[in-house]
């Protein structure tokens, strides 16, 4: 397999590398991944998940919106939320400067798309500790109608242990106090929706729903799984 290293760098969390590769069994398809160390985080071949994260997170918004999303990577959470009309503003937080870089610099196949839509900002910085003190730095105490997260595996499986206790009671907490009346908090996690853990958003926030996203998957001829957290305060 032809595998094209386009980005490398080494990070605090481990090897942070960009890759590009066709997939022979789909007439030679261009697929670009993201890895750190030895997972994957992203792949443009599965990318349902992380567009029905904004899809269904904006839903039942109106209006004019201020959206936060948590997690940058491929970018198609950021697009997809680009398209719909309503969104005043989009302020994407990814931890590192050089996954906003690849966008920038039309590395990836929606750097365009992001890059040149002025109504989305690309800014680094540490999501977690943001959500403890306000996502936008130059307004603490601004408030926005959607924060959409994709960045942990799952609410059980983290990039990094220190996330942890964000899917705590005080952690959401302090999210929701970032979230106008009305307004939402989404979720996309690599697993099936955990009941549980859908009760607990309802539990903080008033109300919640989850989503199965369930996609084709040729390597292993199946219907694979993601899911969608929507908790809306009431």
């Amino acid at each position: 397999m032809n595998i094209e290293e386009l980005a490398y760098h080494r990070t605090f969390l481990g090897d942070l590398t960009l890759r590009r590769r066709v997939e022979p069994f789909l007439q030679n398809e261009e697929v670009f991944e993201v890895k750190l160390g030895d997972e994957y985080l992203m792949s443009s071949l599965f990318t349902d998940g992380e567009k029905q994260l904004s899809y269904l997170g904006l839903a039942e918004l109106e209006g004019a919106l201020d959206v936060v999303i948590g997690g940058l990577g491929l970018g198609y959470t950021a697009a997809a939320a680009l398209e719909n009309k309503n969104v005043r503003s989009l302020l994407v937080i990814d931890l590192f400067q050089e996954v906003i870089d690849w966008h920038r610099s039309k590395l990836v196949p929606l750097g365009s798309v992001l890059s040149e839509d002025n109504r989305c900002e690309l800014r680094q910085g540490d999501f977690f500790k943001l959500a403890q003190t306000g996502f936008d730095i130059h307004d603490q105490a601004r408030k926005f109608d959607a924060v959409l997260l994709d960045i942990d595996h799952s609410p059980e499986h983290f990039l990094d242990e220190k996330n942890k206790s964000f899917y705590r009671a005080d952690g959401l907490i302090s999210v929701k106090n970032q979230i106008k009346e009305g307004g939402v908090f989404a979720l996309w996690s690599n697993d099936p929706f955990d009941e549980k853990f859908t009760k607990h958003l309802e539990s903080i926030f008033g109300a919640a729903t989850a989503h199965n996203i369930e996609f084709a998957n040729f390597y292993t001829n199946s219907l694979s799984v993601n899911s969608v957290y929507v908790a809306k305060t009431l």
